[in-house]
């Protein structure tokens, strides 16, 4: 692995408590990685186009992803588009399965609190969601999911159920932002490699 690309959840930033996590770990233990952690915006259409240029300057081999809450919903989208292709692995933290449904009570005018982006949330844009929904995983085993039961927005089961098959870790407890994620660090990059 050269490459991993980290997403961040909806309305967080490259700043958030577990992208530099995982930044502070690749500086110390893999110095040679290249990690990108782009600012995605709050309209999908347009995270979505940061995160397809990001991947057209890499060079044509397995990508790597971690992908927390939003982020884990888009590292899954992108396994299933190139890992046929050119392989890969993902790692999804707390992962949004249906975000369409849960967006609906999201709708109107947002400002994300990290990059100050304006931006809003119309029935349309919830609607465009389902473009980038995978209902169906090609091969399950390409994907490493952290879920902890006292995940505050999301409902974990959705996301035993979607990635039945893959390495699965449930802690009882915790919250949507994974607590301990730290500790999984080394886990996760044996996994990635």
């Amino acid at each position: 692995m050269q490459d991993l690309i980290y997403l961040h959840g909806f309305l967080s930033s490259p700043q958030s408590e577990k992208a530099q996590q995982c930044l502070a770990f690749v500086k110390k233990h893999y110095p040679a990685l290249n990690i990108h952690i782009p600012q995605l915006s709050g309209d999908i259409t347009k995270a979505v186009a940061t995160i397809e240029s990001l991947i057209a300057t890499l060079p044509k081999r397995p990508l790597h992803f971690i992908g927390s809450s939003m982020g884990g919903f888009l590292s899954t989208y992108f396994i299933e588009k190139y890992a046929p292709l050119q392989g890969g692995k993902a790692v999804v933290v707390n992962p949004a399965v249906a975000p369409y449904n849960l967006l609906k009570n999201y709708q109107g005018q947002h400002v994300n609190p990290y990059s100050q982006e304006h931006f809003t949330i119309s029935p349309a844009s919830i609607e465009h969601l389902h473009d980038f929904d995978t209902p169906k995983l090609t091969m399950p085993n390409r994907y490493m999911v952290l879920l902890q039961s006292g995940d505050e927005t999301l409902d974990y089961r959705l996301a035993m159920s979607k990635y039945k098959g893959a390495n699965i870790t449930l802690e009882e407890g915790g919250n949507h932002s994974f607590v301990n994620f730290d500790e999984y660090l080394p886990q996760i990059f044996r996994f990635l490699n």
